[in-house]
């Protein structure tokens, strides 16, 4: 049986280890197993495998479903697949496809992954592909994109559903938009293109089943992309990563199956206009806040990361996103919330995340209480703070009497956690106000300061926690200290109460 190109081994010892299967894919030693197909000792198996016992189409599309590199398996161990490898239509194509050295120079595997590619795509000049995944490992020179115009121009045609493109960071490559033109797109369901220019013209499309579309760090200007949101009407979610090239972006009202919306990264954007009336979640991660128009009462998950976005949340939101059941805020720096009248009604899940770099020692952690009063329904709330160097004034150095707030009811909160507790004196007055107003509370988590990666972290080969800044855990021991002295004699008996000590890898940290 003569199988398809294989790529050479290089030495003996390689030859020994890998197991070589069509088109130059690695297979490891470890997935290399003896088919059936392959094994004289058991003629009558062999002879069902070793010729197709089910009609033809049916063989083939039982190859189609499986992974690229399965199916390239099973193409060599077995000959009933071997003619379906050359039509498989999921196509998915980096750096450990191949098994490429990843120390070799950067031009010798970039030469290496076109030159297998390129023999795979040409073997499928003639067969339609379904998807097709390039994740190209390195190469900024004009002739590596040579190669990928040809592999677009074989692939990109009616029936393919998924095309995902992602190059070297800051490749000077145009994604060659024409392709998409006369129908040749109209099939494709998810675009992914990362780290090229896409110029869209309102001659493109339309994009009727387009339903998923993720640009990162692609340059396109707002008219660009939105000619292609206005032909793509289909599209249910849209992720926009480090575009910056734009500054501002304008949701068409015609997208009415939008149902996701995630900007991050995008510099330069100062506006988003979004007139989808079916947004439910929309992120937001930026460094500076945006005029932000969403014409919806849909939205029911938020998560804003920007500067002072605790305060823009309660002082901007509660009209224009009434209806928020989820809200995930991260700040690196803070104004103290005020109190206002204005509520979210149906919110009930609240997770503040402080990164306390940035956070001035005026910083009022008290404040919050006004947050809390304005979600009646809220069940659960989440604060984690980050202090490198505890700025705030500590419960030890003014142990006056604790501030207390106006009586608020609740009658749905069951969960709080405070992660990265400090003895901040206002932090102290927040956690003793919840122990004493919050009488539906059910379990208290507070959590002293714990590394970033803990010895219980799945993954985590140290056998122990990641090393913390000795003052951080000076602040821990302080932090359990207050929880003890002020906050534990005040929590109620029918409270599951949580106190999380630095781990005992720090003891010689001290």
């Amino acid at each position: 049986m003569r199988q398809p190109d294989l790529m050479r081994p290089k030495s003996m010892k390689r030859r020994r280890r890998r197991a070589q299967i069509p088109d130059g894919l690695i297979m490891s030693p470890s997935k290399r197993k003896v088919s059936p197909c392959q094994q004289d000792s058991q003629g009558s198996e062999k002879q069902m495998l070793s010729g197709p016992s089910l009609p033809e189409d049916i063989l083939w599309h039982i190859h189609s479903l499986l992974p690229m590199q399965d199916a390239a398996q099973a193409a060599c161990a077995c000959h009933a697949f071997l003619k379906s490898w050359r039509r498989h239509p999921n196509l998915t194509f980096d750096i450990k496809t191949f098994g490429l050295n990843v120390d070799a120079h950067e031009d010798h595997i970039a030469s290496e992954f076109c030159i297998k590619v390129d023999h795979i795509m040409k073997n499928r000049s003639d067969v339609g592909v379904k998807t097709l995944e390039i994740c190209m490992p390195c190469g900024r020179k004009a002739k590596y994109f040579r190669y990928l115009n040809s592999w677009l121009q074989i692939a990109v045609k009616p029936g393919i559903e998924k095309l995902s493109l992602l190059l070297p960071m800051d490749a000077k490559y145009e994604f060659p938009y024409s392709l998409l033109s006369n129908g040749s797109g109209d099939s494709i369901r998810y675009l992914h293109l990362a780290d090229c220019s896409f110029c869209p013209t309102a001659e493109l499309g339309p994009f009727r089943r387009l339903t998923k579309l993720y640009l990162s760090s692609v340059r396109i200007t707002e008219e660009g992309l939105g000619c292609f949101l206005s032909n793509s009407l289909a599209l249910q979610r849209l992720e926009i990563y480090n575009c910056i090239t734009l500054v501002s972006l304008k949701i068409p009202c015609t997208l009415q199956q939008l149902g996701y919306l995630e900007v991050s990264g995008c510099s330069r954007v100062k506006v988003i206009d979004s007139k989808a009336s079916t947004l439910s979640v929309f992120r937001y991660c930026g460094c500076s806040k945006i005029q932000l128009s969403i014409e919806t009462l849909q939205v029911k998950n938020l998560s804003l990361a920007f500067p002072n976005a605790v305060y823009y949340t309660r002082v901007n939101l509660p009209f224009s996103m009434p209806n928020l059941e989820i809200v995930t805020i991260y700040s690196c720096s803070e104004v103290s919330t005020p109190v206002l009248p204005s509520k979210f009604l149906h919110l009930r899940h609240l997770i503040i995340d402080l990164a306390g770099f940035g956070l001035s020692a005026a910083y009022d952690y008290l404040s919050l209480v006004s947050f809390l009063g304005a979600c009646p329904s809220l069940e659960t709330f989440v604060l984690k703070v980050k202090e490198e160097r505890m700025k705030h004034i500590s419960i030890f150095a003014d142990p006056s009497d604790l501030r207390k707030m106006k009586r608020q009811y609740h009658q749905n909160l069951k969960n709080v956690k405070f992660l990265g507790f400090i003895s901040a004196k206002s932090m102290v007055e927040l956690a003793c106000h919840v122990v004493e107003n919050i009488k539906s509370l059910e379990c208290l988590t507070l959590e002293a300061g714990q590394s970033d990666i803990s010895c219980s972290t799945p993954g985590n080969k140290l056998g122990r926690c990641t090393p913390v800044p000795r003052n951080v855990l000076v602040e821990a021991r302080r932090a359990i200290l207050a929880i003890r002295t002020y906050i534990v004699p005040k929590v109620p008996s029918t409270v599951k109460l949580h106190i999380v000590e630095p781990c005992s890898c720090h003891a010689g940290e001290f």
